[in-house]
């Protein structure tokens, strides 16, 4: 079994530098597939309401012979439960279909900013945090300028922030703020899916030279880069293998050469104007 290291949250919370992204795992396979992410070593399980598998990961968690305190399992606000009222009934679904008394990770899935209503959402959560409904509070996809509406307008900074970011996408100025801020940085997508990126002659250079796989070479370049990625596997061997990143090291050479390979966002995905509801 993989151990995976922990970094500190601002709120004191032991968060895993590798977390395990459960997108479109559903049904009995899909609990199955997180039951086997946990026995590999797996501790944060990334679910969202819109993934439609909260039971699942609430399922997998039951099955699971790791105990419930180790680990964080994680969801998120969908657009159309913005607001006060409407965050904390959200929570409250997410608890019953969950089956658990307790949110480890709580964020909110996209800004939509044209409703603007991610500010009212956020006092939700700080109350369902304060009441012990959900442990951290965080949120995804959100810019450097909405960070700062909510630090400025509610004074409670997120714990984290997950977003795009992968070689082509590094971030590496909205990374810079979360840094200042105090805010973790989880990655998205941090394999560039549907991409050429493995199939990159920096990166297999880099994966030879140190006998790893391209793989293995981009999710270590993404833990030195300081951030938490979160891919998804259902096959176990794939789950084993994105795990074992943390007994070699990435000069900071091949850090920036990976890096170089920036290009920008690969999906619809700017936060100033996509809307999910």
């Amino acid at each position: 079994m993989a151990t995976i290291p922990t970094v500190t949250l601002n709120d004191d919370t032991a968060f895993p530098e590798l977390g395990f992204g459960t997108y479109k795992l559903t049904g009995p396979e899909g609990v199955g597939a997180i039951v086997s992410a946990i026995g590999t070593g797996y501790r944060l399980l990334d679910s969202a309401v819109n993934y439609e598998n909260e039971r699942e990961v609430g399922e997998a968690v039951r099955r699971s012979d790791v105990d419930r305190d180790e680990l964080l399992v994680a969801t998120k606000i969908p657009g159309r439960d913005h607001g006060y009222d409407e965050a904390i009934a959200s929570a409250r679904g997410s608890l019953e279909r969950l089956g658990l008394d307790r949110i480890d990770v709580y964020l909110i899935h996209w800004p939509n900013p044209r409703i603007d209503r991610f500010v009212d959402t956020w006092r939700a959560m700080i109350d369902l945090r304060d009441q012990g409904l959900v442990r951290t509070i965080g949120v995804s996809n959100f810019t450097e300028a909405m960070l700062t509406r909510l630090i400025e307008e509610t004074g409670v900074v997120p714990a984290v922030n997950q977003v795009e970011l992968h070689p082509y996408f590094p971030q590496a100025r909205l990374r810079a703020f979360h840094e200042k801020n105090d805010i973790h940085t989880e990655s998205w997508s941090p394999l560039a899916r549907r991409s050429e990126l493995l199939g990159e002659q920096v990166v297999q250079e880099i994966a030879d030279r140190h006998e790893v796989t391209p793989t293995q070479a981009v999710l270590r370049w993404h833990v030195q880069l300081g951030t938490t990625p979160i891919p998804k596997s259902a096959d176990a061997s794939r789950q084993r293998e994105n795990a074992e990143i943390f007994g070699f090291s990435l000069t900071d050479a091949e850090v920036a050469a990976v890096s170089g390979l920036e290009r920008g966002r690969l999906w619809d995905g700017d936060p100033d104007t996509h809307e999910e509801f």
